[in-house]
């Protein structure tokens, strides 16, 4: 922008989109219409704010952090901060991990999109006509694994590079939702939709689940097939007060 305002940081693909991490924007924009303040607001300084996504590495001295996490494959030499203003962590693993490096952390966990359906006041999930949902990460669309189900009646795939709306619709729409996104388990767990982590591949590490997961008060459980996830059936289900991740939102920052 022409003027100083907050900068929201999060990933995008080099072609297309990721729901989940679009979903940052989404959350940022919702929280702040409860103000009447938009991203675009003028503000003294600029700042940046860190949300959705495991983006920790991407902090500048100074950035602000709201339920970001860390990317379990980039090295530690790759986060060049040395002072963070952290309201919230997405799990224990990023809050300890950024303790050692001597930054203060709250104890205020979640991921950012489980306070989707609150803030879209219920706009999805009223019907149920999915029974199984299948929502592939974005690497894993496309692999063996999941097209042997492209044709399924018993299995809905649920495309991760549409708009965040139709794909949060799609999965609110589901009874049991088998993922090898991880937003597609927060949004799960924001409706309340049984699901489990499918191990599609190993491109992606573990680390982000685990982190989530015990941030929602669970151990990380998964199939490592989505055969195996049909039979084995849902995680336990999240333990989450949505409470302390929307007191922590950092409103001020608009004001400073």
């Amino acid at each position: 922008m022409p003027y100083p305002t907050v900068e929201l940081i999060y990933w995008r693909p080099g072609i297309g989109v990721n729901f989940g991490d679009e979903l940052s924007r989404v959350i940022v924009e919702l929280m702040l219409s409860r103000r009447g303040i938009t991203v675009f607001d003028e503000i003294p300084a600029t700042r940046r704010l860190l949300a959705i996504g495991s983006i920790i590495h991407f902090a500048q001295d100074g950035s602000v952090v709201w339920g970001s996490g860390l990317n379990g494959s980039v090295t530690a030499d790759k986060h060049k901060y040395t002072t963070l203003d952290v309201r919230a962590v997405r799990g224990p693993v990023t809050r300890q991990f950024l303790i050692s490096r001597g930054i203060e952390v709250p104890e205020v966990y979640g991921d950012p999109a489980l306070l989707i359906n609150i803030l879209t006041n219920g706009r999805y999930g009223a019907s149920k006509p999915r029974k199984v949902g299948l929502v592939p990460h974005m690497f894993d669309v496309g692999t063996p694994e999941v097209t042997r189900f492209a044709s399924s009646s018993e299995v809905s795939i649920i495309n991760p590079a549409r708009s965040w709306n139709r794909v949060v619709e799609e999965i609110a729409s589901c009874e049991f939702v088998i993922s090898s996104s991880l937003h597609g388990l927060v949004v799960a767990d924001a409706y309340g939709i049984p699901s489990i982590y499918v191990r599609v591949g190993e491109r992606e590490g573990l680390l982000k689940y685990e982190d989530y997961y015990a941030g929602t008060g669970r151990s990380l459980h998964f199939a490592n097939s989505i055969d195996e996830a049909l039979s084995q059936g849902p995680c336990a289900p999240a333990r989450f007060d949505p409470k302390p991740l929307i007191d922590a939102f950092p409103y001020d920052i608009w004001r400073t």
